[in-house]
């Protein structure tokens, strides 16, 4: 028999394990090990850092401000009781006419000043914890921060200005808590119509 005659080997027999040839691997997939991967890797180790960090610090800010709001908010309720009580002065104060304040004796003097006093330093503590007094004599009527009782027949102002205040406001922070009741004007008579422009030129009709 002849070298040509002979069969191929078995490469099987040598080792005893069968050959397995190498995996074929994509271009863009850096082989495992090499700096490609290493880098890859490294970029999305950062990029998972910094989203956690942002995440991080989006919550600090939301914890910051709901702590905020808490320590501002947390009193509304007390804050809405407490506004009886300067509803209760201010009566006192408005239950005195002008002319008998005018002509009082010292003791009624001093009781009304005790009462005005007493008044400053409720709303004084009052805003040290947020909540402001709203006086909005005067000024334009704003639903968000009034509510109207009635029209005034009023000419010498525009129309929609608050001529009355019936019941002071209050805001607690960027909030509303109370409206003012007031008068809204209902001001002067609507001006007169343009007139033609053919007219005011002169124009035949």
């Amino acid at each position: 028999m002849t070298d040509r005659d002979r069969q191929p080997e078995d490469t099987t027999a040598a080792t005893g394990e069968p050959v397995v040839s190498k995996p074929y691997i994509m271009p863009d997939d850096p082989e495992p090990g090499s700096v490609e991967l290493l880098q890859k890797e490294a970029a999305e180790a950062r990029d998972r850092m910094l989203r956690t960090l942002a995440e991080m610090e989006n919550l600090r800010k939301r914890t910051a401000k709901e702590v905020a709001d808490s320590k501002l908010y947390g009193i509304t309720g007390f804050a809405r009781d407490v506004l009886d009580i300067a509803d209760n002065l201010q009566r006192a104060l408005d239950a005195v006419p002008a002319e008998a304040r005018a002509a009082a004796d010292p003791g009624l003097t001093a009781l009304i000043e005790g009462v005005e006093l007493t008044e400053r330093s409720l709303l004084s503590a009052l805003e040290k914890h947020g909540v402001k007094k709203l006086d909005p004599q005067g000024q334009k009527f704003d639903p968000n921060f009034h509510q109207a009782m009635y029209e005034v027949p009023d000419a010498s102002v525009p129309a929609g200005t608050v001529v009355q205040v019936m019941q002071a406001g209050y805001t607690i922070g960027e909030r509303v808590l109370r409206p003012a009741l007031v008068g809204v004007a209902k001001g002067g008579a609507k001006p007169a119509p343009a007139a033609n422009s053919n007219e005011s030129n002169g124009a035949p009709n």
